[in-house]
């Protein structure tokens, strides 16, 4: 039986390719935000293959849909 809904924000940055050690994350988070209205998706750090993976998690609303809303939040303070 496979458990789903339980990825981490360390999880996700491991699946997008990005380093995903804590001091990483916030590195990435210090350098990268959102502007007022953009949509994830937009952000023109993103590579055509995470863009990809991060659209298929919020439009199948997939296991990994609630961690991508944490870094959309993440990335918009």
């Amino acid at each position: 039986m496979e458990i789903t809904g339980h990825h981490t924000l360390q999880n996700l940055f491991a699946q997008l390719g990005l380093g995903a050690e804590q001091d990483e994350i916030e590195d990435f988070l210090a350098r990268h935000h959102l502007a007022d209205g953009e949509l994830l998706l937009s952000a023109d750090f993103w590579s055509e293959v995470q863009r990809s993976f991060l659209f298929e998690a919020i439009a199948e609303d997939s296991d990994w849909c609630e961690v991508v809303d944490e870094l959309d939040a993440l990335l918009r303070h």
